[in-house]
């Protein structure tokens, strides 16, 4: 063999040693030292550079810088060897690059992900972007070194191509505009509950990147929803009512059309025993009987002036009753009231706002009040409107 290819071979192993014992003895002193000093600083920025890497990345840099010097010397005889070599190894740094920022920008995702103010915004999103962009241009350097293009031409070149690309990063750029749309006009945050039935999520926010959402759903499921699904199509965030001093009740008992009837003074005598209702039937019963003595109405026939409904004591039972629950907030509407008739009988709607928000206990209140609502029905001589068991006999 000749002695030159010898000699290379010599060197290139000598200074293949040479370069991991300087990166090993690099790499442990750096990292030691930015251990150390993370560990006297308040802060957990430094904390999260050690554990995504950044002092043993950077630490790489040294050895690289002492290949480049000695390359030259090593391939002296061999200048194709020594071109090749170099492109390499500045390939290699481009990618070493990379890896700093990369590490660096994970450090400021984790950073910024145990603030608070930060915890519901899509910091993720914009973590994405920022190393697709580093990733471009290192791939361009990369290639622009490899094929010995000036950069600035390379790109100038590359923007004729603009078409192809923006076709192949298209869902990335709706993401990005999308993540940006979402995060100005907060309309979702990290932790929020939503619901989107187009893709059946129904459940928290757990995750905001460039390209999707992810939704934790109430039976454990997660749902990956595209980011510009969020601008483009409905849903519903349910932020405004855990963020309220109460959760709204609004639902309705049908009552029976052909139960509804006046009541004879023998039946408001009998719905005085009612606590709940007895001293407004006291003051409308004065007020009704001055009006009709007043007008002399023939009370012979119910149907004559003013009279009472069982309905509308009932009714009035009903609001009272959710005004005076415990678990109703008082400082949000109550209401209680007769909606549009329907095939199905006329709604009696109660309208109110439970103080506690959580699902399970908003459930409870709701069914606690209705069961209540009810059993209560048949007091007032009404019906609740059921469907036929025998649809075949026509009745109910």
């Amino acid at each position: 063999m000749d002695a030159k290819y010898v000699n290379m071979i010599v060197l290139i192993v000598l200074l293949m040693i040479a370069l991991g014992i300087i990166d090993l003895l690099v790499r442990k002193v750096l990292v030691n030292i930015f251990v150390r000093f993370s560990e006297r600083t308040k802060t957990d920025f430094d904390n999260f550079m050690v554990a995504n890497k950044v002092p043993r990345n950077i630490a790489h840099i040294i050895p690289l810088l002492v290949a480049l010097n000695f390359i030259p010397f090593v391939f002296i005889d061999f200048p194709n060897f020594e071109n090749m070599i170099e492109k390499g190894l500045q390939v290699f740094s481009i990618i070493l690059t990379i890896w700093i920022i990369r590490s660096f920008v994970h450090s400021l995702r984790d950073y910024f992900n145990t603030k608070d103010k930060l915890k519901d915004k899509p910091v993720n999103s914009y973590i994405q972007v920022i190393l697709i962009i580093v990733w471009i241009i290192g791939l361009l350097s990369a290639f622009a070194v490899v094929t010995g293009i000036p950069f600035l031409r390379f790109i100038t070149t590359l923007g004729a191509a603009s078409a192809v690309i923006l076709l192949i990063f298209k869902d990335t750029i709706m993401g990005f505009v999308a993540s940006l749309q979402v995060s100005i006009n907060d309309m979702v945050r990290i932790g929020d509950w939503i619901t989107f039935e187009k893709f059946g999520a129904d459940g928290n926010v757990i995750e905001i990147n460039l390209a999707t959402v992810k939704v934790q759903n109430f039976d454990k499921t997660i749902t990956t929803i595209p980011t510009y699904a969020l601008i483009s199509d409905s849903f519903k965030n349910w932020r405004g009512m855990e963020n309220s001093d109460g959760r709204r009740i609004k639902r309705a008992v049908l009552i029976k059309q052909r139960s509804i009837r006046f009541l004879s003074k023998k039946e408001v005598e009998s719905m005085k025993k009612i606590e709940l209702i007895n001293d407004y039937i006291n003051k409308k019963s004065h007020d009704i009987n001055e009006h009709n003595a007043k007008n002399k109405v023939d009370k012979d026939l119910l149907i004559n002036g003013r009279n009472l409904t069982n309905i509308g004591l009932f009714r009035k039972f009903v609001e009272t009753y959710v005004q005076q629950h415990s678990a109703i907030n008082k400082d949000m509407m109550i209401m209680t009231r007769q909606l549009d008739p329907t095939a199905q009988g006329i709604p009696i709607e109660i309208y109110a706002f439970s103080k506690d928000k959580r699902w399970q206990n908003y459930e409870y209140i709701m069914a606690d009040i209705f069961d209540y609502v009810i059993a209560s029905v048949g007091y007032f001589d009404l019906e609740i409107f059921e469907l036929p068991t025998d649809l075949s006999s026509g009745k109910q």
